[in-house]
């Protein structure tokens, strides 16, 4: 026999220039050389690959899937198949194995889904060639009869995979073999096409091509058979297969986006396959598609009047459904309709159906283009598009992958499948926008104008595809796109508007104290005295954050929004703002009594200490002690006291008793000087990992942010003892906190502090380059 298996594939992958297909059959090569020299010379007995290994699709750490085919007549078969399958396992590597005549192969297939997909790829390795033969053969012509009955089975199973893994083609850390669109998927649709129900396009299989390339790499630098594409392994990813950027460093976004996009495009096809092969009309099973099948997806034709009995029903002019699908009717003449795209496509969403694949291949290569700026009845057909809700986006992806959408809006191409380094953002750029547009469909009752709203959803993120602060670089961008669709000249301002200051609410309200004149400012300087303006930007927040993640968005980050906008709302109208009392009567009433004391509510804490130097880092380093995650904090001042709410996330699920908890305070307070070593500890043992994608921290000043103070906000990972740290050093700094705002996010905090010197005056200029590097040390 020869050396060990696992030797022969570190040999393989320590050929130099060996990648993508030439190192998927270089592995299956080894291997099949290594089988062979394996498997003894007896008469009835055959070794056969199957699943990734059968198509000579080999990462470097898949498993080795092997069926030993029999003919029930050799002799100690039990002797040979354990003298086969140790060696594999003694050396290391993953083997899938079972031992079958041929009639017990069909049977199981028979049974089981994932064997039958995997027989399909039967693929001859060493022994008696004729076994192979005959199993290839009698699965084939089984599957063949059995598929149409057993669609719904595998239809189920890929189903039960986006359950759990997620959308591959908008995620930023996609399973390159189980999210949807992911290669399960891909062979999915493979396994319907040698069923002979549907086609498999060329540009499905470069799709799948691209994902297999991705995965061999990620097993190589993780060296193991890891299917998920983590944020920290995508940067070795891209060096691997020679993706850099213009200053030679390894390209991780392109990298995401062949993923992304090889996903979409098989997610989307695998849609439209399941429709055809669910259909009851015999008809829509297709077994063509020639030179176009790539763009028609799966080559179906448009139906003729004779070609099915089933209605069309009108849905716009030219437009009708016909068998489940949207399709032109028979005197549409897309050449001289440049609006009939946006009809079509209202048409769908508004009617919950698809449009037919072929019908979108016709409207690219025939529709007439829309006139600049766009008519009426256009602009119309795409604000009632987008008002259609969750149902506008499969319809809007359609238009995207036959290369419609963008024709529409150029400026689409620059956040296509383009990936957000945030934690916070569970989709890519393109699909957030839409997911947004889609959640502000839901909030347009009682807004006077929906149309804005839902187009500044839809772009509110475009800037995300230039350098820059997306908000700035996106706003002249969604002002383009808004005139070139023909709203008037102020709404175009409006849409502006909205991409400009998407972010003003929800920044304001979490970082500002909401009680400083100041704060009102902040947002009044943005909207002016318009409340449609601020309606619409209320609106946009909570679109906005509900299609980000649930990370995004709380209860108490809407309470404080609304609360916010209910002040502006009142000094519009020309009223003074809110003076409510910052301190609640149950809270100004520790501070009259002048004693340390903690109140445990559910999810927060408040906690009355004397209003001394270091009292605020004490405070943090006794919450994280006990193991409490500051989630958000308000720090505030009265009689001499300071009352501190601070809401919080137990490790362990539990709060702490709240005598214990002021005992403790009360012991550092007192000067107790192990409050820092016990922290280290703490975080040495409680350490959480970090996040990839956040950035170093960095320290911010703003000086017309607050009434006599200056706001200095520190961004960063978060981490048990950081709120601590960051008060003891503006401590160090001979600076006093006034106010803080604490918001911490998917594992990124921004402190936002309203400090003054000692002595009450605004941080000069000078001494902010020292007081930045000594919170940098923190």
């Amino acid at each position: 026999m020869n050396s060990a298996l696992a030797g022969v594939r570190d040999g393989v992958l320590r050929r130099p220039g060996l990648r993508c297909l030439e190192l998927r059959r270089a592995l299956s090569d080894a291997y099949d050389e290594w089988l062979q020299g394996a498997l003894p010379p007896v008469q009835g007995l055959a070794l056969a690959a199957v699943g990734g290994y059968g198509r000579r699709e080999m990462a470097p750490y898949s498993d080795l899937d092997l069926v030993l085919l029999h003919n029930g007549k050799v002799r100690g078969l039990t002797d040979i198949a354990d003298a086969l399958w140790y060696p594999i396992w003694d050396s290391g590597v993953a083997l899938d194995h079972s031992v079958r005549t041929v009639d017990e192969a069909v049977s199981v297939a028979d049974e089981d889904i994932k064997a039958v997909a995997g027989m399909l790829d039967l693929r001859h390795v060493a022994g008696d060639e004729t076994l192979t033969a005959e199993l290839r053969e009698k699965v084939l012509i089984r599957w063949r009869a059995s598929a149409p009955e057993r669609v719904e089975e595998m239809h189920a199973a890929s189903d039960a995979r986006l359950a759990l893994f997620g959308e591959g083609a908008y995620l930023l850390e996609p399973n390159l073999k189980e999210s949807r669109g992911g290669s399960r998927d891909a062979q999915a649709l493979h396994a319907l096409a040698m069923a002979q129900l549907v086609d498999m396009p060329p540009a499905v299989r470069r799709a799948y091509a691209d994902l297999l390339d991705v995965r061999g790499e990620l097993h190589r630098i993780t060296g193991g058979a890891v299917d998920v594409l983590r944020l920290q392994e995508q940067d070795g990813v891209a060096l691997c297969l020679d993706r850099l950027d213009a200053d030679g460093r390894p390209d991780r976004d392109s990298i995401l986006l062949q993923v992304n996009s090889a996903a979409r495009l098989i997610a989307h096809t695998l849609d439209a396959a399941w429709r055809r092969v669910r259909s009851p009309v015999p008809s829509r099973r297709v077994l063509g598609g020639g030179q176009q099948a790539s763009r028609r997806l799966l080559g179906r034709g448009q139906p003729s009047p004779s070609a099915s009995s089933v209605q069309r029903v009108g849905l716009a002019r030219d437009v009708v459904a016909h068998d489940g699908e949207v399709v032109l009717a028979l005197d549409a003449k897309p050449p001289h309709d440049g609006g009939i795209v946006l009809r079509a496509a209202r048409a769908a969403a508004e009617n919950a159906m698809p449009i037919a694949p072929a019908t979108l291949a016709r409207l690219r290569d025939e529709a007439a283009a829309l006139p600049q700026p766009w008519p009426e009845e256009a602009r119309d057909d795409f604000v009632a598009l987008l008002g259609s809700g969750s149902a506008a986006v499969s319809v809007l992806e359609s238009l995207d992958l036959a290369d419609l959408l963008e024709p529409l809006i150029p400026e689409w191409a620059m956040v296509r499948s383009k990936a957000q380094h945030n934690p916070v953002h569970t989709f890519t750029v393109d699909r957030h926008l839409l997911e947004c547009a889609a959640v502000a469909s839901r909030l347009v009752r009682g807004i006077d104008r929906p149309d804005l709203l839902l187009v500044g959803a839809l772009l509110h993120d475009i800037g995300k595809g230039l350098p820059g602060d997306h908000s700035v670089t996106g706003a002249p961008v969604a002002a383009q796109i808004a005139t070139r669709m023909g709203f008037a000249e102020q709404d175009v301002a409006v849409i502006r508007a909205l991409t400009r200051h998407h972010l003003l609410l929800p920044d304001t309200a979490t970082r500002r104290d909401p009680d400083d004149p100041a704060t009102l400012r902040i947002v009044l300087d943005a909207v002016g005295d318009d409340p449609t303006m601020l309606e619409l930007l209320h609106a946009l927040s909570i679109a906005d954050a509900a299609a980000t993640g649930p990370a995004a968005w709380s209860d108490w980050k809407a309470s404080l929004i609304a609360e916010l906008v209910r002040r502006v709302r009142v000094v519009q109208r020309g009223a003074k703002p809110p003076t409510d009392h910052p301190l609640d009567e149950r809270r100004r009433a520790l501070a009259e009594d002048g004693k340390v004391a903690v109140l445990v509510g559910k999810d927060d804490l408040t906690v009355a200490v004397p209003d001394r130097i270091g009292a605020l880092y004490r405070t943090a380093g006794v919450l994280a002690l006990n193991l409490l995650d500051v989630r958000t904090a308000s720090i505030r001042t009265y009689q001499g006291m300071a009352v501190n709410h601070f809401v919080v996330a137990p490790r362990f699920g539990r709060m702490p008793d709240p005598a214990r908890l002021r005992e403790e305070l009360i012991r550092v307070l007192d000067g107790d000087t192990g409050l820092a070593e016990r922290l280290r500890e703490k975080e040495r043992t409680y350490a959480r990992p970090a996040p990839a994608e956040i950035p170093p921290p960095t320290v911010h000043w703003f000086d017309d942010e607050a009434t006599d103070a200056t706001v200095l906000e520190y961004r960063a990972r978060d981490s048990l003892g950081l709120l601590c740290r960051v008060t003891a050093a503006l401590e160090r700094a001979q600076l006093d906190v006034r106010g803080a705002r604490v918001e911490s996010v998917a594992g990124s905090v921004v402190d936002a502090f309203y400090v003054t010197t000692r002595s009450g005056g605004l941080v000069p200029a000078s001494a902010r380059p020292e007081i930045a590097a000594e919170l940098l040390r923190a």
